[in-house]
C-alpha cells in the first residue's frame, strides 16, 4: 500500500503518461504541502502543463498514485474537482460580460444559489479591487485586470488547492507584482498554490519549493537556495581596510580566490551555504585579519535553468 505524507495538498508517486511511443512524464514523484506555493518550471516541451492537466482530471494519467486535496484522482475525480480551482494562460473570462456578471455565471456553476452568489460575487470584486469595473464589460479591462477577474471566478467556489498555470505571463512588471501579492494573500489563507511560469524571478520570489522538469523528468527539486547551491559559481566577496590586510588574508585563504587591489577585495569561491562562510572567516579569525565588509554571491534560478535542462546527460539532484 502506497503511504502519502498526511499533510500533503498534492501527492504523486511514479506519474507517468505517454502519447504513443512518446513518453512526456516519466515516472516523476511529487508532493505538495498544504498552505504552501509550489512551483514546476522546466523548458517548452518539458511536460508542464500535461502534469497540471493531469493534477486537475482534465487528462487521465497512464500510471502513478496520485491525491489531490486528500482524495484518490483516479477512484474520485469528483471530489477532486469540489477541490481544486484552475487558472491557465489563457482567460476564461467571457468578454461579452461584465465583471459581476462573470462572477455570477461562475456561482451558478457551482449551484450557490442567486442570493449567495451576488453576494460572493460582490465579496471577490471587492477582493480583488475590481468593484468600480464590476459593471462593465470585460472587453474594457487592462490586461492586469483580466487576469485579476479570471483568478477571482476560479475563488468562487472556494478552492483549496488552485493550479496557476503561467498566470501572469504578458502582465506588466506592476500588474504581475500586483498579482504576486493576491497569490501570497492566499496562502496566508490557508490556500495552496501549484505554480507553473516562465519568469524564473516569479518562482524565485514567491515559491517554498521548485521542481525542475526536464524531458519529462524531475532533475532538481528544493528550495531557491537550495537549487541555488547546485551551480558552481558562487563566492563570497571580503573587503579589507587596507592592502597589508588583503595581503595576509590573500595569502591565510589561498586555494580559489580572486583578488582585487583597486577595491581592496577578495572574491572566495563557496557553494554559499553558512558552513563554508563560517570556515572562511574562521580561518581569517585565526590569523587576526579582519573582514571590513562581506557579501554573498549566489547563482540565480536562471543559471540552475541553462546548466540543468536542454542536455541528454542532465544533472539530477533530490534535496528533500
Amino acid at each position: 500500500m502506497t503511504i502519502h505524507p498526511p499533510t500533503s495538498a498534492i501527492s504523486a508517486i511514479g506519474l507517468r503518461k505517454s502519447y504513443g511511443d512518446k513518453t512526456v512524464i516519466d515516472g516523476i514523484d511529487l508532493n505538495v504541502a498544504e498552505g504552501t506555493i509550489f512551483s514546476l518550471l522546466g523548458p517548452n516541451g518539458a511536460g508542464k502543463t500535461t502534469v497540471v492537466q493531469i493534477l486537475s482530471t482534465l487528462i487521465p494519467a497512464d500510471g502513478g498514485d496520485i491525491r489531490v486535496g486528500g482524495h484518490d484522482l483516479a477512484a474520485d475525480p469528483d471530489s477532486v474537482r469540489g477541490t481544486i480551482g484552475v487558472t491557465g494562460q489563457f482567460s476564461a473570462v467571457d468578454n461579452l460580460l461584465t465583471g459581476e456578471e462573470n462572477l455570477i455565471m461562475m456561482a451558478d456553476l457551482h449551484h450557490l444559489g442567486k442570493a449567495k452568489g451576488r453576494r460572493r460575487a460582490a465579496e471577490l470584486l471587492e477582493q480583488f479591487d475590481l468593484v468600480d469595473a464590476g459593471p462593465r464589460t470585460a472587453a474594457t479591462y487592462s490586461g492586469g485586470m483580466r487576469r485579476r477577474l479570471d483568478l477571482a471566478m476560479t475563488l468562487v467556489g472556494s478552492p483549496r488547492v488552485i493550479f496557476l498555470d503561467e498566470p501572469t505571463t504578458g502582465l506588466d512588471p506592476r500588474s504581475r507584482r500586483g498579482m504576486w501579492q493576491i497569490i501570497r494573500a492566499l496562502v496566508a489563507d490557508g490556500v495552496t498554490i501549484f505554480l507553473t511560469t516562465q519568469y524564473l524571478e516569479e518562482a524565485d520570489q514567491l515559491a517554498d519549493r521548485i521542481a525542475l522538469l526536464d524531458h519529462g523528468k524531475l532533475v532538481a527539486r528544493g528550495t531557491a537556495d537550495e537549487l541555488k547551491r547546485l551551480i558552481p559559481g558562487g563566492h563570497i566577496n571580503l573587503g579589507f581596510i587596507d592592502e597589508d590586510e588583503l595581503e595576509a588574508a590573500s595569502h591565510a585563504l589561498r586555494g580559489d580566490v580572486i583578488r582585487d587591489d583597486e577595491t581592496l577585495t577578495l572574491a572566495v569561491a563557496t557553494d554559499g551555504s553558512a558552513e563554508s562562510i563560517r570556515l572562511v572567516l574562521d580561518r581569517l579569525s585565526f590569523e587576526s585579519i579582519p573582514v571590513e565588509t562581506l557579501s554573498i554571491h549566489t547563482p540565480n534560478l536562471d543559471d540552475v535553468f541553462l546548466t540543468l535542462t536542454g542536455t541528454s546527460d542532465t544533472q539530477k539532484a533530490d534535496l528533500r
